[in-house]
């Protein structure tokens, strides 16, 4: 609708500069001009109004347009002014795209006016308007091509930044969805292992309370050690969040031994063993491991409780890291959880793969295998 008005307007600007030029003799067409009559001022109307549509209908009011001029010049009226609107047609077309009919526009208005000045009984004189609208022409087209090729540029630019702008916007939420990922799974590792060591101790220090206070007093210092060691852990993450290094928390490799302690005092009988020449890891690869044996002794402690015995063990191959972690207890009665899942998913997030099942003699065994790059020699 803004588009039709603005069109609007330009037809009546175009009347009306039509007009006043011709009016004011600003421009002459050649021996044997008549006067201004009626007919002459119902051509320019047509002509310049007919610009009203020249984007809603471009070759329909552009042939309306070079018609007019060349009655107009037929005619013998003054001025060249009137050709104005069928060159505001040619431009349109070629602005539009549709080159092949401001092309044939162009052609047919040149060759109306120059036929008519060929079969003329005077010659062109010096000065003649007329003889500029050849040049015109060209130019209309030319300019509506220039016009054309830079509205293609730009929206080929919008549309760009538009799909740069998409990208960054899924890029930012796939970010925020693996952020949201990995705080659910180390709250989930850290806290978990620890609430189910209070859990077991909280349970045999009600039972031994009254009958061996000394033991008693030894399961609530597990369980205060496990607070503590969850609000490290806790505040290890928090610190990542925040962007600070956070100092006195290990959770690699090097940690499974003080892991395997804590589970030794929460009644778990482990053995833990390492085999191969132990070499540097990634830290991703030694946090994904760490979590992945802390995930499974804590699937010992919730499912088949504190008889069980644990075998932990760490292979280092040429081509990664090995884990192992066996248990030969029973399923207990605790609901399922998201351990099972997290432990697969750490592994695959570093190349790695994960296998938990029955063990062939028992109980339940976790297998998983970390690839590490190739180490520079």
């Amino acid at each position: 609708m803004r588009s039709r008005k603005i069109d609007v307007l330009v037809a009546v600007s175009a009347l009306a500069a039509i007009m006043g030029g011709t009016y004011a003799n600003l421009s002459w067409s050649g021996p044997g001009e008549r006067s201004l009559d009626a007919a002459g001022l119902m051509l320019i109307g047509v002509a310049s109004l007919s610009l009203a549509w020249r984007r809603a209908a471009p070759l329909a009011a552009g042939s309306v347009a070079v018609a007019a001029a060349i009655a107009y010049y037929y005619a013998h009226y003054p001025g060249v002014f009137a050709a104005a609107p069928a060159l505001a047609s040619i431009y349109t077309l070629a602005a539009l795209g549709r080159r092949k009919a401001a092309i044939w526009l162009a052609a047919a208005l040149g060759t109306g006016v120059y036929g008519l000045i060929a079969l003329a009984d005077q010659d062109p004189m010096p000065g003649d308007g007329m003889s500029l609208l050849s040049g015109w022409l060209v130019a209309m087209v030319v300019v509506g091509e220039v016009v054309r090729s830079r509205r293609a540029y730009l929206r080929a630019v919008e549309q760009r930044a538009e799909q740069a702008e998409r990208t960054r916007e899924e890029a930012a939420l796939r970010r925020a969805g693996e952020e949201r990922l990995w705080i659910a799974q180390e709250l989930h590792d850290s806290l978990t292992h620890s609430i189910s060591v209070v859990n077991v101790q909280a349970a045999v220090a009600m039972e031994l309370l009254d009958r061996d206070p000394g033991r008693a007093r030894e399961a609530l210092a597990a369980i205060k050690e496990s607070g503590h060691e969850a609000m490290n852990e806790l505040r290890a993450t928090l610190g990542v969040l925040r962007q600070t290094a956070p100092e006195g928390v290990e959770s690699g490799l090097a940690a499974l031994p003080r892991l395997v302690s804590r589970a030794e005092g929460a009644g778990l009988r482990v053995s833990y063993a390492v085999t191969g020449t132990p070499y540097a890891v990634p830290p991703e690869v030694g946090r994904a491991a760490y979590r992945i044996v802390q995930e499974a002794l804590t699937n010992v402690l919730r499912h088949a409780g504190a008889v069980a015995s644990v075998e932990v063990a760490v292979r280092y191959d040429p081509a990664g890291i090995v884990l192992r972690v066996d248990n030969d207890g029973e399923a207990g009665a605790a609901g399922p959880g998201m351990g099972l899942i997290g432990m697969r998913e750490r592994a695959v997030a570093v190349g790695g793969s994960l296998t938990a099942g029955p063990g062939e003699d028992g109980g339940f065994s976790v297998r998983a295998e970390l690839p590490v790059p190739v180490r520079s020699s």
